[in-house]
């Protein structure tokens, strides 16, 4: 991948005002263009979400679904796992098309897991985590679209943030400690929230898509990464305030 010209570069054959080009493409970085590779990533994410819904929603009134999800939870979760790293890491050899039914069929997957994990928690809290969840990933995606602020500088720090949330668990999984559960929650929730505001800000500016020199591919990525941090943040959420049935 090339970059070829400035922003605003106006010289014969250059990139239009407003744009930079990548590989002999110009991608636009004007305000309306950037709300439009908001506004792809988002309609990819919803619609992930609501695929993960439908099939836990399914999960949950089947009792040989529920059975095989926990029989199987560690293997869907490293499968799961592998499946986000090899849209994330192989973005650049998948074609758009490739990459977004890979995402879907992990949301389908993930739904089983969600099925699962929400079925030893009251309705009640499950709701209130959601709803407590979709408004706190909103008020952040708004702040990272709004905010003047550039956020690029936080990027290895919640990197970082983000391993150490992910060996923490790992760990209590074998300590079973209720105060380092809390901690983590606690943690995972003010982490995925800088996340959101964050991700929102590279998307919005049109970073994904002169990195990945594809504004399609751009839209599968962010709305992966979109779609991890409000799933994380409804699942730190439910672990801090869900009650059990």
């Amino acid at each position: 991948m090339t970059l070829q010209g400035n922003q605003g570069d106006t010289g014969i054959g250059g990139p239009t005002p407003g744009t930079i080009r990548i590989n002999g493409v110009d991608v636009r970085t004007d305000a309306q263009t950037k709300g439009a590779y908001l506004t792809h990533a988002f309609f990819w994410m919803f619609a992930g979400l609501l695929l993960t819904a439908g099939v836990a929603a399914f999960v949950q009134t089947n009792e040989s679904l529920l059975a095989f999800a926990a029989q199987n939870f560690l293997l869907l979760i490293i499968a799961q796992f592998a499946l986000v790293l090899v849209i994330q890491f192989g973005i650049t050899r998948l074609n758009a098309t490739a990459a977004l039914g890979m995402f879907f069929i992990y949301a389908a997957s993930l739904g089983i897991t969600i099925g699962l994990i929400v079925s030893f928690y009251t309705g009640e809290s499950v709701a209130t985590a959601f709803v407590s969840a979709a408004g706190m990933f909103g008020a952040a995606a708004l702040y990272g679209f709004v905010t003047k602020r550039s956020l690029a500088g936080l990027g290895n720090l919640l990197w970082m943030g983000l391993i150490g949330v992910m060996i923490a668990i790992v760990v209590n999984v074998f300590v079973g400690s209720s105060t380092l559960s809390l901690i983590i929650s606690v943690i995972g929730v003010g982490l995925f929230t800088v996340l959101t505001a964050y991700h929102v800000q590279r998307i919005s500016q049109g970073n994904l898509a002169t990195a990945l020199g594809s504004s399609e591919k751009a839209a599968v990525i962010g709305a992966l990464l979109l779609y991890l941090d409000f799933i994380n943040l409804f699942l730190f959420l439910l672990r801090l305030t869900g009650g059990r049935r």
